[in-house]
């Protein structure tokens, strides 16, 4: 690592030590209203129980046996609707609770008849003291277990004919137990904390979780879940080294944690893995705020959102969640995914008119030969919505990505494609044309890819040697060996594969002579930046396609003095807006039918 970056390593090493130290001082991971409300609420009823019996056996006249009882009894009610509905306060709620509890006791020791009875309700400091350093952060535990040590000395020692050291026993034992449980608490809880960054791990959000839909299930409300992946984490750490990748992920927990702010529960759920628990939210709250995290972080993420449906379990939630997350790996990575059994409307739509959807086609042309004769075609979505008439292809391309469509939509496209191709080769006479189809990763890998592919194919008609199927770069780091089994098992029958968008991932010349790959489409930022950077990554990229004997296609193409440069420095085929636009079929056929001469493939 340069010394720029192993200083960066080592503040946010230092931030990781800070984040252990807040948890340390922090309340226990067990503080959770639910929790809170059955532990004090438990200790309430038994207090109140046991004042009463006390109460009923003490004997003596002076005093105040009425008071004595009217605190318990009002203690054990108190205690009973805290179990049934005490859930619905803050945590921060509960000092007040503690507080009065100590009070009480204090108020029934002056009032109780006798110094022996005095002493017995004077053990019930320990109920206070212990629920106090069991919950809450510790310098607020152990102000309650000062205030209960307090109360207990001075109660005993106001009462006639007891010494003021008296209470010392018992405060003393008020405030051990206090401290055992207060180290207790913090060691279970530590179980449920991440060490790097002070997060819940993957234990303490399915504790909470489970906690968490139990409440949902009373109330009715829904839940949310997204998981999220760091996309380049193996680099870093391979990289710069595991100090770094450390560095990483707990500056992406610094800043999704404020961005978050008590809206929902972040977790590192594992390895490079977040996880964020929503309570009572929709799924498009969750999309919005997992890509307001993913824009915030400083590293690419990718991430898979669900909703929990009434009656399900926590695990079901996390793996339809897990779901949704590979999906956004295989489709490309950086981005979101949901996985949800209720369609949004537009997602509906798109399923109900994949029939209707049209496809437009871009011509490839040849740039080493006089006139750029058209070589082939790339087949382009086009879907117009009703509900969002201005949705742009690679809209749609998402909607169907994050709904679970892009396969049917994938291979509908492929079906209209080939029926096309065959038809212009036919009327037009343009023989040898070939056809580019873009797949998504997520199309890739489903099980019955290839045999649709064969059944479109056997059915069209269209030479499967004439069929070019374009995936992108980051494909194939979503699950490089099974993908790289698709391609393999394209090519033996005959199906030639193009990495589109060549460029903005992260192949390098090792990599790319083990990829099963026929053709390299050059993003057109490439072309597009020939005015600022020269021409010098353009000739090393062409080298480089020479020399793994891979067929070179420049997008983007805008005008002549673009194409006239690539031609010069050896890209045989190129597109873009100079030769043509995306147009329908019909114009496509009449271009290659009267100009038929002109721009037939030279074979």
């Amino acid at each position: 690592m340069t010394e720029p970056h192993v200083e960066a390593a080592r503040d946010r090493s230092e931030r990781a030590s800070r984040h252990l130290a807040f948890a340390a001082r922090g309340a226990t991971a067990l503080a959770q209203s639910n929790w809170m409300s059955i532990v004090t609420g438990g200790f309430y009823m038994l207090g109140g129980l046991l004042g009463d019996l006390v109460t009923y056996f003490m004997p003596g006249e002076s005093g105040s046996k009425p008071l004595i009882y009217a605190i318990a009894t009002t203690a054990f009610f108190v205690g009973v609707w805290l179990v049934v509905a005490g859930r619905r306060l803050r945590p921060v709620d509960h000092q007040y609770l503690i507080g009065a509890a100590t009070v009480l006791v204090t108020i029934a020791v002056t009032a109780a008849p006798n110094n022996i009875g005095a002493m017995a309700i004077a053990s019930m400091y320990v109920l206070a003291s212990s629920d106090a350093a069991f919950f809450f952060p510790a310098r607020r535990a152990m102000f309650f277990v000062a205030f209960s040590m307090v109360n207990e000395v001075l109660a005993l020692a106001l009462r006639d004919d007891l010494p003021w050291w008296s209470g010392l026993l018992g405060a003393g034992m008020a405030t051990g137990v206090g401290i055992v449980t207060a180290v207790l608490a913090r060691l279970a809880s530590n179980a449920d904390i991440d060490a790097l960054t002070g997060l819940l791990n993957r234990r303490g959000l399915d504790q909470l979780l489970e906690v968490e839909i139990a409440k949902a299930s009373r109330s009715g409300t829904r839940l949310a879940l997204v998981l999220f992946d760091i996309d380049d984490f193996k680099h870093v750490n391979d990289e710069q080294g595991h100090r770094a990748g450390d560095a990483v992920l707990v500056e992406v927990a610094d800043v999704w944690g404020k961005i978050i702010a008590g809206e929902g529960v972040l977790a590192r759920y594992g390895g490079d893995e977040f996880a964020l628990l929503l309570a009572d939210t929709t799924e498009d709250r969750a999309i919005t705020l997992a890509e307001t995290l993913r824009r915030a972080a400083p590293i690419r993420s990718s991430a898979g959102a669900t909703s929990w449906q009434a009656g399900e379990s926590g695990s079901l939630l996390v793996s339809r969640a897990d779901v949704a997350l590979y999906r956004a790996k295989l489709s490309g990575r950086n981005r979101t995914m949901l996985e949800s059994s209720d369609l949004p409307a537009i997602a509906k739509e798109l399923r109900d008119t994949l029939a209707m959807t049209k496809v437009h086609y871009q011509p490839i042309v040849r740039l080493d030969q006089p006139d750029n004769p058209i070589f082939g075609i790339e087949a382009l979505i086009r879907w117009r919505s009703k509900l969002k008439p201005d949705l742009n292809p690679q809209q749609v391309i998402e909607i169907a990505e994050a709904n679970d469509l892009v396969f049917d939509l994938d291979i509908t496209v492929l079906g209209i494609a080939c029926r096309d191709a065959v038809m212009l080769q036919d009327r037009s006479g343009a023989q040898g044309l070939t056809l580019h189809v873009n797949m998504s990763g997520l199309t890739l890998n489903k099980p019955m890819f290839l045999m649709e592919v064969r059944r479109v194919l056997a059915e069209t008609g269209w030479p499967a040697q004439q069929l070019v199927l374009e995936v992108t770069e980051t494909v194939l780091d979503g699950d490089k060996r099974y993908a790289m089994a698709k391609l393999e098992q394209m090519r033996e029958e005959g199906i030639r594969v193009a990495i589109d968008d060549f460029g903005t991932g992260y192949s390098s010349l090792s990599r790319l002579q083990s990829l099963p790959v026929d053709e390299l489409k050059l993003d057109r930022t490439f072309v597009s930046a020939i005015s600022s950077h020269g021409t010098a990554l353009l000739e090393a990229v062409a080298t480089l396609g020479r020399a793994l004997n891979l067929a070179m296609i420049a997008e983007g193409v805008e005008d002549a003095e673009q194409a006239a440069l690539l031609a010069s420095l050896g890209y045989p085929l190129a597109q873009g807006y100079y030769f043509a636009r995306p147009m329908p079929i019909e114009q496509l056929l009449e271009r290659l039918t009267t100009t038929n001469a002109q721009y037939r493939r030279v074979l």
